[in-house]
């Protein structure tokens, strides 16, 4: 009984922040102009604010004008002395969290500014957004009647000159309010462990005697945690463990390859899979609705956003535009300016819009993670859905997968060369290959184009991956667990490489 009445009062809270929503769902153009304001207002007197004088900013033309379009590495030195303890130099508050982001973009880790307004107003608040709107599309969840099991990061936090650094998820967990660490599993002492290969048992003992209703993570590592608790507990399904669990939250990358994996081990037709969108620079989007895989845009988190129509992205004529500019189905590379001082910062990402009113997205993929080396301009969307369709076709499952281009010569076109590794083999790999060709050509018309007849194209190459390569590959970069995540097209070949050498 008690579980019950906090259900109901949980419940009851959440669902109040959907009157707030509906400002911004109402007004977004003008909830996003205020908020950009606030923001300048907040910098006026920082380092940054006295350099483009935003005291004389009167109108959004002004602070576009003025202040440029940066990636990390052009705000990199001022990151630096904020690490060192030096502050005001972006944003008006001590900030002492950063993020420590890992990508496979770059060697070299980024470390993220993380306000405390950051964290109560954006990554907290959209925590309590996802449960709300969850609720309020599923009134007769049982959801705080148990816990959600919660995969985070796996690194440690670490002091350094006052300041600290680790993985988002980690600084999340460690500030987190007590209400939540009760209703969370496991552990925050598990959960904060540095090491992937002793924290992964340590997860499943402590989970298996939980009655989970929830779950949250990156759905590769998830699948990896899932497995485990299986081989453990000798179970067939996760629904003989759990039998109360009833929501996947789920990000970081795209859910549709891992899909029917998923549902053999929740097989229950009422079983939700809501999506979210959020990075170490913030939280950007949340699925509103069931059975949707597009992504509601949060106005209101203290982010201000900026987009690039990729056509013109890296060009002499590039463009940036604002929300009440953008068209639907077109690719944009997103542009933030946030609460936490990154002013007009290329986050990397790209996206396109499903719908206008209210405002909803898709990721698409990353500005650096596609390939375009014979003007195919191949995104990530377009090889999942290709992948996702061939799968489905042949009957198997992929653990994970990278592509790169096959360059061309004197005596050879070009292709593109994939590395696929299975969960389940197709029975015809070869009928697979060209399946998986045609389904690319069929999204994409640009590799349509450059595939007729084999003109600048070949088809392309597959590699099968043995068993556990990309997990070998990332614990050979110390990359194991939490957010990290296989890159998967490159206009090189780096990553491919070194995968086919620790193939042999």
């Amino acid at each position: 009984m008690p579980l019950q009445i906090i259900n109901s009062v949980a419940t009851w809270i959440l669902k109040k922040r959907i009157h707030q929503m509906e400002l911004f769902l109402k007004y977004p153009h003008e909830v996003q102009e205020e908020l950009l304001f606030s923001l300048i207002k907040s910098g006026e007197n920082t380092q940054i604010g006295r350099k483009y004088d935003f005291s004389s900013m009167k109108n959004y033309t002004t602070f576009s004008e003025r202040i440029p379009v940066s990636t990390y590495e052009d705000l990199e030195p001022l990151i630096e002395r904020t690490r060192q303890g030096e502050q005001n130099v972006f944003w008006n508050s001590n900030i002492k969290w950063f993020a420590k982001s890992s990508g496979t973009t770059n060697a070299k880790s980024k470390f993220i500014p993380v306000s405390s307004e950051a964290l109560e107003n954006c990554h907290y608040k959209a925590s309590k957004d996802l449960l709300c709107l969850y609720l309020n599309n599923n009134e007769d969840s049982q959801m705080f009647v148990g816990k959600s099991l919660r995969l985070g990061g796996s690194k440690q936090l670490y002091e350094d000159n006052n300041t600290f650094f680790g993985d988002l998820s980690a600084i999340l967990i460690d500030n987190m309010p007590i209400w939540a660490e009760f209703s969370s599993t496991p552990s925050s002492k598990i959960s904060l462990m540095g090491d992937w290969e002793t924290k992964l048992p340590a997860i499943v003992n402590e989970t298996i005697n939980e009655n989970v209703t929830s779950l949250a993570g990156v759905p590769s590592w998830m699948m990896v945690l899932l497995q485990k608790t299986l081989e453990t507990t000798g179970k067939s399904n996760l629904l003989e463990l759990w039998p109360n669990v009833e929501v996947y939250f789920h990000g970081g990358v795209n859910f549709d390859p891992y899909r029917e994996q998923y549902k053999k081990l929740f097989p229950k037709d009422n079983f939700k899979y809501y999506e979210i969108y959020n990075a170490s620079e913030g939280f950007f989007a949340i699925q509103d609705r069931n059975d949707s895989n597009e992504l509601l845009l949060m106005l209101d988190y203290g982010i201000f956003y900026e987009f690039i129509p990729m056509e013109t992205f890296g060009t002499l004529n590039q463009r940036v535009i604002r929300l009440n500019e953008v068209e639907l189905n077109k690719n944009y590379a997103l542009v933030i300016t946030t609460n936490s001082g990154l002013w007009r910062y290329l986050i990397g990402d790209t996206i396109r819009f499903t719908s206008l009113s209210p405002y909803r997205i898709k990721v698409t993929g990353r500005t650096k993670h596609h390939i375009n080396v014979f003007g195919e301009e191949l995104m990530v969307e377009n090889t999942d859905t290709a992948l996702t369709k061939t799968c489905k076709e042949f009957n198997c499952e992929i653990t994970d997968y990278t592509v790169a281009p096959i360059f061309m010569n004197e005596k050879q076109k070009g292709a593109h060369e994939w590395i696929i590794e299975f969960k389940t083999k197709p029975d015809n790999l070869e009928n697979f290959r060209k399946a998986l060709d045609e389904n690319l050509q069929n999204v994409n018309s640009d590799y349509e184009a450059k595939r007729y007849n084999n003109m600048t194209l070949n088809p392309l190459v597959l590699n099968v991956a043995r068993e556990n390569l990309f997990y070998d590959w990332l614990k050979q970069q110390d990359k194991l667990g939490g957010q990290h995540k296989v890159p998967r097209l490159s206009n090189e070949r780096t990553y491919l490489e070194n995968l086919l050498k620790l193939q042999l």
